[in-house]
């Protein structure tokens, strides 16, 4: 098959968030199956700072539609300074660039008019509320062009709390007309949104794991759209991502102290050793290292964290954290670091090699999130026998099997209510496993023994991709 990817970001081009990373590796997965995959993207000002030079594709109204080759995938983008030489991809620390209704509305269009020159494709695949409008235009305005009349559109959301929200007027401007503004179509509470157009127009709709695609046709996932969502329930598919095996392996990663595998799990001792080294934190192989990877927001359950740290401590365990976000909390993990020096350590920043080294190093990784649609960093924890405990939710609820003592079955450990206390428990039973040492084992036996590389997921989309096109 000819299959097109639309995404507003595209690892190792351009990253925010776990998006990037999805996008950055399906399509090679796919690729490995046999089908022509290509990408397209906007060209922002990091793609240049990252190293990347597309070369010149084709002139177009408006636009310079750009190339390059990276893997198996074609990676084309969108060349429109006025809209994309930005510092940021969709805004700054204030607030979201007000401009984005334009800025991605035009991306939306050049992405059509860029498939008259791309070639026909037999499967369009848009991603989040960015590429949303894409098969609105399409349906609306351009099903009758000979590119388009064989195309099915399938649009996979991975985060339903960013639906791309704008005022009325936003709509003239994208040339759509006052009659798709209802409740049945694009109006939202008195706001245009632009993934309603995503739900509507396209064949079939996925998101990240089987348990997010239930949860959102509830009202308490389903922000707004648990509604509509239930209308398109037949077309509506979960399908869990995977993880690039290349880039988080602690076989073969390079930016860890010392490698490991399910044959050999000596070198992770030296990768805690080492972070704890990095974070001002004693080595003693007693305590157990709990780590965190996050958004500094109440999504990810940070506030329940910053409750819950003295707790922590007090239990026998080290934490470690690594992320930034709300200010509020940026403030409140800097003061705890300072009252729990020795045995806890907030790195308020993002940094790839630390979150590497955090994964390596840490015996437990803890993901309390109120929603999480799929999760990667539990995913990232399997494969470096780092202990999964998460609250019962999306992928996290997917992928997580609470650790049974008597039949040493599991991967890790759940808890259901979005509590301290809950919270609280499910890590005292990690730490308690912790300490009985044949059973730790027989626990990262287990972990390491979970498979989630993309080519499962490819195949599940491959089978999708069929049955749309059938």
């Amino acid at each position: 098959m000819n299959i097109l990817f639309v995404s507003s970001e595209v690892f190792p081009f351009a990253k925010t968030g776990g998006l990037a990373d999805v996008i950055g590796a399906l399509p090679e997965a796919l690729a490995k199956r046999g089908h022509a995959c290509s990408v397209i993207l906007p060209l922002y000002k990091c793609v240049k700072k990252n190293g990347f030079a597309p070369r010149l594709f084709k002139e177009l109204n408006g636009f310079n539609l750009r190339l390059l080759r990276h893997g198996n995938v074609k990676v084309y983008f969108i060349e429109k300074d006025e809209y994309y030489d930005r510092d940021q991809l969709y805004g700054t620390p204030q607030g979201d660039y007000p401009d984005n209704a334009s800025r991605f509305g035009f991306f939306a269009k050049a992405v059509i008019e860029s498939v008259s020159h791309i070639g026909r494709q037999d499967i369009l695949h848009c991603n989040d509320w960015q590429s949303a409008l894409t098969p609105l235009y399409i349906k609306l305005f351009h099903k009758k062009r000979p590119e388009f009349n064989k195309t099915k559109i399938l649009f996979t959301i991975h985060n339903m709390a960013y639906q791309g929200l704008f005022g009325r007027e936003a709509m003239a401007g994208l040339g759509l007309g006052e009659e798709l503004f209802t409740p049945e179509r694009l109006e939202f509470y008195g706001k245009f949104n632009f993934m309603k157009a995503g739900i509507i127009y396209s064949d079939a709709v996925t998101t990240v794991s089987k348990g997010y695609s239930r949860e959102i046709l509830t009202p308490e996932f389903g922000t707004g759209l648990d509604g509509l969502l239930k209308t398109r329930e037949k077309d509506l598919y979960g399908i869990v991502n995977g993880v690039d095996y290349t880039i988080w392996n602690p076989a073969i990663d390079k930016l860890i102290a010392a490698g490991f595998s399910e044959k050999d799990l000596s070198g992770k001792e030296a990768c805690k050793k080492d972070i704890l080294k990095e974070c001002g934190i004693k080595y003693d192989p007693r305590r157990p290292l709990v780590g965190m990877i996050t958004r500094f927001a109440e999504q990810k359950g940070i506030d329940l964290v910053a409750q819950g740290m003295g707790n922590i401590i007090r239990m026998g365990a080290d934490f470690v954290i690594l992320g930034f976000g709300d200010e509020k909390y940026n403030n409140i993990f800097s003061r705890l670091t300072l009252k729990y020096k020795g045995h806890m350590a907030a790195l308020i920043k993002f940094d790839n090699v630390l979150a590497h080294k955090i994964e390596a190093g840490s015996d437990m990784f803890l993901m309390p999130s109120r929603y999480e649609p799929c999760g990667l960093n539990q995913l990232y924890s399997l494969k470096y026998a780092t202990v999964p405990v998460v609250r019962a939710v999306g992928g996290l609820e997917d992928t997580v099997e609470n650790f049974d003592t008597a039949r040493k079955t599991g991967n890790g450990f759940k808890f259901k209510d979005a509590r301290c206390q809950e919270l609280l428990k499910s890590l005292k039973k990690a730490i308690s496993v912790f300490k009985n040492k044949k059973l730790w084992h027989s626990l990262l036996k287990n972990c390491l023994a979970c498979d989630y590389s993309w080519d499962s997921s490819a195949e599940k989309y491959e089978k999708l991709y069929d049955r749309l096109s059938a």
